[in-house]
């Protein structure tokens, strides 16, 4: 968030590493961690709604196919925007509080939750749900490439229940879903992080999607779009790694168990498919 929204005249940071070494620096450990109250208590049941409405999508389309695939996670892209959007307002507002100041001198928002309470006092439903659009264009095709990238990666490389490297394979099937799924959208989050940022010093640049990615362009190139890939390439691949073995092998070993006899995993499909 901190290089996606910088001041490209006055820039602080220079790269990942040097973004990460400065906030240890000016902002002590605990400025890695801001904003962390948010995607705490949003995640969990981001994770419940995606995962639920991608395997009940996916059942009620039929037939296990690359395109069916493709629609189950699209849809439950789109659903988990509404919880996505204000988690993501909250977490923004709170890394960008205080930037480089190790004891902050204004606080605006003491939490996440008060962030969310004071935005909404000042601006309504309007201001909480602002990037919404924004996120929705870059979730939609986002998590239809993350299930689908998924479904592939397992297929190929024959994970099953019994296989002695089946946590590898998924661990790495997991990950690799998740950086194909950041690589598809990712200028769109460039937009969406910009819009959400737009007006904390008081200012407000942007009057819309395409304004901001119109002035984005023009002061900055097409690089502006690729700002922060790397931080979050390298936050994608463990997260979604773990994300994805943890549903999979809870999953397996509840089928194991047969206490969902009617229940098949969402995001691994067992029956050879046209894949």
């Amino acid at each position: 968030v901190r290089l996606q929204v910088q001041n490209v005249e006055k820039p602080l940071y220079h790269g990942t590493f040097h973004c990460f070494q400065s906030i240890i620096k000016q902002e002590s450990a605990f400025g890695l961690y801001k904003g962390i109250g948010s995607p705490m208590m949003g995640l969990t049941f981001i994770n419940a709604l995606v995962f639920g409405v991608q395997g009940n999508t996916l059942r009620a389309l039929g037939k296990d196919t690359p395109l069916n695939q493709f629609i189950a996670g699209s849809a439950a892209g789109a659903i988990q925007c509404v919880i996505c959007c204000p988690m993501e307002l909250a977490k923004t507002r709170m890394q960008l509080q205080g930037t480089g100041e190790y004891k902050l001198k204004t606080k605006n928002y003491k939490n996440s939750l008060d962030c969310l309470i004071k935005i909404y006092q000042k601006e309504g439903l309007r201001g909480i749900n602002r990037g919404m659009v924004s996120t929705f264009i870059r979730e939609t095709p986002s998590f239809g490439f993350y299930f689908l990238t998924y479904d592939c990666m397992t297929r190929y490389l024959g994970c099953e229940a019994e296989d002695s490297y089946v946590i590898p394979k998924l661990l790495f099937s997991g990950g690799m879903s998740g950086i194909v799924s950041w690589l598809s959208t990712y200028p769109m989050d460039v937009i969406k992080s910009r819009l959400q940022a737009d007006g904390v010093g008081g200012v407000t640049q942007y009057s819309g999607i395409l304004d901001c990615i119109r002035k984005s362009y023009h002061e900055e190139g097409w690089r502006v779009f690729t700002r922060g890939l790397t931080s979050t390439l390298l936050r994608a691949f463990p997260v979604n790694a773990a994300t994805f073995a943890t549903v999979t092998v809870f999953l397996m070993y509840m089928k194991s168990e047969d206490n969902l006899p009617e229940c098949e995993p969402g995001p691994v499909i067992p029956q050879p498919s046209s894949l």
